[in-house]
C-alpha cells in the first residue's frame, strides 16, 4: 500500500484496487492497423503510445482530446496538442501522429478520431486503445458501441495500482476517478453509450463502500 501523501485507509486502498483490476481488459498487445490515444489528466498515455509505435504495433497513431476542467490547467492547448508534442520528444515521427484536438468526451474521442482517419483515406479493421490504465474498459464498451465492425484492443501503462498513486500524487483524485469510471461503465449503456459490461459482485460491493466514504466528486448526477 501506498504511504505517499495517503488519504485512504487500508480497506479503501483493497476496494480501490478491486475497482482499478476491473477497469482493465488485460488483453495482449498485438499489431494494429491504427492506435488512438485517449486524451486525458495523464501524459502516460502518449508515453505507451510511443512505446507500442517504436515496437512497430502500428503505423498510424491520433490524438484525441480537446481540454476540461482538469485538464486545462496542465495542458492549456489541449490533450491532444500536448500528447503529440510529448510523443514527438519521444522520436515517434511527426508524419505518423493524426490529431483530433475537439473531443471533450470518450464517445466524442471515438467519433471523431474515427472521422479524422477517414479524411486521412484509412479505414481500419484493428484499432488499438491506448487509455489511462483504469480507462480501459470504458473506452472498450464506448468503442465497441460506436465503432462495432472495427476489432479493439486496449492498451496502457503496465503501473501497477501503488506506483500508479505515485505517479499522480494525489490518491484521493485516483479513487475518485476509479469510482466516476465505474459509474459510466455502469449507467451508459442504458443511455446508449456504451455496450453492457457485466460487474462483479465484489466490485460492485466496493464501489458502493467507496461512495458512502465520499469518493464522489467524478460522479455524474444521476
Amino acid at each position: 500500500m501506498s504511504d505517499s501523501q495517503q488519504v485512504i485507509t487500508e480497506d479503501q486502498w483493497h476496494q480501490a484496487k478491486a475497482i482499478w483490476d476491473y477497469h482493465q481488459m488485460h488483453h495482449q498487445a498485438h499489431p494494429a492497423d491504427v492506435a488512438i490515444g485517449l486524451g486525458s489528466h495523464d501524459l502516460g498515455v502518449a508515453t505507451r503510445a510511443a512505446e507500442l509505435y517504436h515496437a512497430g504495433l502500428f503505423p498510424t497513431l491520433v490524438f484525441t482530446g480537446g481540454n476540461s476542467p482538469t485538464t486545462a490547467k496542465v495542458f492549456p492547448r489541449g490533450e491532444a496538442v500536448h500528447f503529440r508534442e510529448h510523443a514527438i520528444d519521444l522520436d515517434v515521427p511527426a508524419s505518423a501522429i493524426l490529431l483530433e484536438p475537439h473531443a471533450a468526451n470518450t464517445g466524442q474521442n471515438i467519433t471523431l478520431a474515427r472521422e479524422v482517419l477517414a479524411d486521412a483515406g484509412i479505414t481500419p479493421e484493428k484499432v488499438m486503445l491506448v487509455s489511462k490504465p483504469y480507462m480501459e474498459r470504458r473506452s472498450y464498451a464506448t468503442a465497441r458501441k460506436l465503432w462495432p465492425e472495427a476489432e479493439m484492443v486496449c492498451a496502457s501503462e503496465t503501473l501497477e495500482f501503488d506506483d500508479y498513486l505515485k505517479s499522480i500524487g494525489d490518491e484521493k483524485l485516483v479513487v475518485d476517478m476509479l469510482v466516476g469510471d465505474l459509474q459510466r461503465v455502469i449507467e451508459y449503456p442504458k443511455l446508449g453509450f456504451a455496450i453492457e459490461q457485466e460487474v462483479p459482485e465484489d466490485v460492485h460491493a466496493a464501489y458502493e463502500s467507496l461512495i458512502h466514504a465520499s469518493f464522489t466528486s467524478r460522479l455524474i448526477a444521476s
